[in-house]
């Protein structure tokens, strides 16, 4: 049966209007500073689409001439300041870690930033058909925002399990951030010399990602994380012999220090398998986008939601972006022909890891998409072919991390980017001007990354370095890039756990070819085992959850049930907009320094409480 989006191609409104301008401009740099904050504090990030387009429904709502498709290019312009942030914080503090810098100068933050996620932006105009309408990817955030919108605009009974959901999504994510119970509740034990661990995430939005994608990816994300932790860590504490850490510490530091590298070496194996194996639908999306610049010059047109910005506009904006890059570098190191390597290398990994990025934003969510490990992928890359030229020492290290910057925030805002795409697709918004506004929402966010960081820094350092202070921020993802940027120029990288996690995806490779031979509906796709190993098995174990309600709401209804309207996948929405618009406002209480506090814990609760959200997640589903 053939796709028609919720507003139809042949129906046309306005989009592009003076009020979806300001409001999405001014969420981008709130939800921007918001999550710089959150992420140098906490290490994490949330997903600021569906908070976006709820507050910006709110808004809207005192106006007589609004429409979904306005509301829509509000999310987009604002979930950018959300994802550029991730990629700023993800990589300049490295160079903090590094003691290049104390503070940073307020250009260079702002250039690579702009730049940088403009670029991803750019990237992924020739992915767009690929991922959306001919892989038909999940996206689940996308998915969740498009029926939050959806059912903003119907109102009536379409609204409720998406309003019940956001209400107990909301009320667990308090109580959660409050201390009520811990963010994960876990367990390890020491059998002999090795040792043994389970976790979960008290996380309803991660069990509504889960049921979104179903249990195939699900399974394979939980695999991953089984790898890691059920196989891995065991044996490599084994070899280690005695230790004083407990268990559960020495678990998370083999993780960290050891492990996680094969989630790496499987990422960059994947990564590389998916855009062979996706040759096809790119080639004939660039194609497609320079037949439609062609016919468009001949006086033809498209459907309205077939339009994405000529190709041709795509390739000079790309340019006249890396340009600007280059003479920063080259004003940086003060060497053009260094600059030039550095440019190319940047140009050709911006791609690749935008590619990535906007993949697993459509299995994982974008919420779950692991920059950092794509980031480190192009690291590697990186610092091998800078220290091949003979670079070294500080200088190699510092052309590395201003390389991955522009990669690490291109991707943020690639996985973003994609994201909001599937957001119009369903909704039936016009590609080209949610492209645009994506672009507006970068360069908005992009001119407050500077000072949220230098503040960030003045006031409490990072941890490890001179300049910490009492309650230095710990910054966990830049000091790992500064750190395997360290290990690259000094030889001591962890390269035996990244070509073992190589080998893993050559195995899933094969395996998968096989099972795609024999028509298999299970299928061992690379990417999210790569994901579950190099995240924490407390996230995959949530996600596997919301993929076992998905399969047996699927026996029970005697359906496919992957109707994106089931009662289900309303509800698992509004769990995912729930937990997210608590977690911005969580942040912004943190800044405010008034966030609440529970004198009280109990995890045990948090389990029983997840355990009837799951229950209601199942009843909702088996309605039709």
């Amino acid at each position: 049966m053939e796709f028609k989006p919720y507003i139809p191609p042949e129906k046309s409104l306005p989009e592009y209007t003076v009020k979806a301008f300001v409001l999405g401009v001014l969420l981008s740099i709130v939800m921007g500073a918001a999550n710089a904050y959150l992420g140098m504090y906490a290490g994490m990030t949330v997903s600021a689409s569906i908070p976006a387009a709820v507050i910006s429904m709110a808004l809207l709502f005192a106006f007589k001439d609004r429409n979904i498709l306005e509301n829509n290019m509000v999310q987009t312009a604002a979930s950018a300041g959300e994802s550029l942030a991730a990629g700023v914080i993800f990589t300049f503090p490295a160079l903090i870690v590094l003691e290049y810098y104390t503070t940073f100068p307020y250009y260079i933050v702002t250039i690579i930033a702009a730049l940088g996620g403009a670029l991803g932006a750019l990237f992924t105009i020739v992915l767009r058909r690929a991922f959306i309408a001919e892989e038909k990817l999940p996206y689940p955030e996308g998915t969740a925002c498009a029926e939050v919108l959806i059912a903003g605009d119907k109102g009536g009974s379409h609204a409720k399990p998406i309003l019940w959901g956001g209400i107990f999504g909301g009320v667990f994510k308090l109580f959660g951030s409050s201390g009520l119970w811990a963010g994960t509740v876990e367990a390890a034990k020491a059998v002999g010399s090795r040792v043994y661990y389970i976790g979960s995430d008290l996380s309803a939005a991660l069990v509504a990602v889960g049921y979104i994608v179903g249990l195939n990816i699900a399974f394979l994300v939980f695999l991953g994380g089984a790898i890691a932790w059920f196989i891995a860590i065991p044996i490599y504490a084994g070899q280690m012999g005695h230790t004083d850490l407990s268990p559960l510490d020495l678990a998370w530091t083999i993780w960290s220090t050891k492990i996680r590298y094969m989630g790496v070496g499987a990422m960059v194996v994947g990564g590389l398998w998916s855009l062979i194996k996706l040759r096809g639908p790119i080639s004939r999306g660039i194609r497609a986008g320079l037949e439609a610049a062609k016919h468009r010059q001949a006086g033809g047109t498209l459907p309205r939601t077939e339009e994405d910005l000529p190709l041709n506009y795509v390739l000079m904006l790309i340019a006249a972006f890396v340009i600007p890059l280059f003479l920063l570098y080259a004003h940086i190191l003060d060497s053009i022909g260094i600059a030039a390597i550095m440019a190319v290398i940047m140009l050709i990994l911006g791609f690749f890891g935008s590619a990535i990025a906007g993949y697993l934003a459509g299995v994982v969510g974008s919420s779950n998409n692991p920059v950092s490990g794509i980031t480190i992928m192009s690291l590697l890359f990186t610092a091998l072919i800078l220290k091949a030229l003979g670079l070294s020492g500080t200088e190699g290290m510092v052309a590395t991390i201003l390389v991955a910057a522009v990669v690490c925030t291109a991707a943020a805002i690639a996985g973003d980017t994609m994201q909001d795409l599937a957001t119009g697709y369903l909704v039936g918004a016009t590609p080209k001007r949610q492209q645009v506004f994506e672009v507006i929402g970068v360069f908005a966010a992009a001119f407050v990354m500077a000072p949220v960081l230098n503040l960030l820094i003045q006031a409490y350092g990072i941890a490890g370095t001179p300049t910490a202070k009492e309650n230095a921020l710990a910054a966990p993802q830049a000091f790992l890039m500064a750190k395997v940027t360290e290990g690259v120029f000094t030889g001591n990288l962890e390269w035996n756990m990244i070509y073992i996690g190589a080998g893993i995806a050559i195995v899933l490779i094969i395996l998968d070819e096989i099972l795609a031979m024999k028509g298999s509906k299970f299928r061992t796709p690379v990417m999210p085992v790569a994901v579950g190993i190099y995240l924490p098995l407390s996230l995959g174990v949530p996600i596997f959850l919301g993929g076992l309600i998905r399969h047996f709401v699927t026996k029970a209804r005697g359906d496919s049930a992957e109707n994106p309207t089931d009662p289900g996948v309303l509800g698992a929405a509004g769990l995912i907009a729930g937990e997210a618009l608590m977690g911005i406002t969580f942040a912004a209480l943190i800044v405010a320094g008034v966030a609440p506090s529970i004198g009280f814990s109990s995890n045990l609760l948090g389990v029983i409480l997840l355990a009837g959200i799951a229950t209601w997640l199942y009843i909702t589903g088996r309605k039709k």
